[in-house]
Formats: structure tokens, C-alpha cells, sequence
């Protein structure tokens, strides 16, 4: 799945990037510490956080993820916008808790940072 059509199935709003949402996504990834994400996370996943500074931008091109969704209503200022686009990360925003847009994807097919399951089925 691109991470424009889960800009769609999911009415997130695209910030940045929006040459970059035929991107595939390989799996998704979510934390607000930038450690983890820095650890843990995978090329091509999409981060999911309530971050919203500079910082999401430096570990979003270290990585090379698909993309950041920022949750919870949090907008990113001019500066980490024009970050963002320099470095061609697409930053799209939604109201929504990380929570939900988490089980969203789920529900979307979009697994862990390696595009599996690793839960067992209850």
C-alpha cells in the first residue's frame, strides 16, 4: 500500500511531500521516543508520533522512512515544513490519537517496522 492511498483511507492531511505518496510502505512503526524509532524502525515504514520538531525530520531522513503521521492535532511549524520538503519526507497530520490511527493501519494490513505480525493470534 502507497502512503497516499493510506493519506486517503485514513483523511489524513498531507503537509509535505506530496510528490513523495506513491511511496510504498513496508511496515509502520510507533513511538515518541526518537531512540526507539532510531533502533527499531525500518526504510520505508511510516512513523507514527505526536511529535511534531525538527528532530522527527533528522530521524525520518537518517532512516528513510515513507513517511510521519503526526497525531493528536499537533501541526509542525514553518521550519520543520521546510525541512520536511528539502528533505522529501512527507509529513501528514490528523486529529486522531496514535492509538487509533495505529489500529487503523493494522486494519489497513500495514504491520510491524517488517511488514509481519509478530503477535500471536488470540
Amino acid at each position: 500500500m502507497t502512503l497516499g492511498e493510506i493519506a486517503e483511507r485514513l483523511s489524513l492531511s498531507v503537509q509535505t511531500s506530496r510528490d513523495r505518496l506513491d511511496t510504498v510502505v513496508t511496515g509502520g512503526y510507533a513511538s515518541d521516543l526518537l531512540s526507539c524509532v532510531m533502533s527499531k524502525a525500518r526504510k520505508g515504514n511510516v512513523w507514527v508520533t505526536l511529535q511534531s520538531h525538527i528532530n522527527v525530520v533528522a530521524v525520518a531522513t537518517l532512516i528513510e522512512l515513507a513517511g510521519i503521521i503526526i497525531t493528536e492535532g499537533a501541526i509542525p511549524d514553518a521550519a520543520v515544513l521546510e525541512k520536511a520538503s528539502v528533505e522529501g519526507i512527507p509529513i501528514l497530520t490528523t486529529p486522531r490519537t496514535t492509538f487509533a490511527v495505529v489500529g487503523q493501519l493494522f486494519q489497513l494490513g500495514i504491520r510491524d517496522m517488517d511488514g509481519t505480525d509478530t503477535f500471536p493470534d488470540a
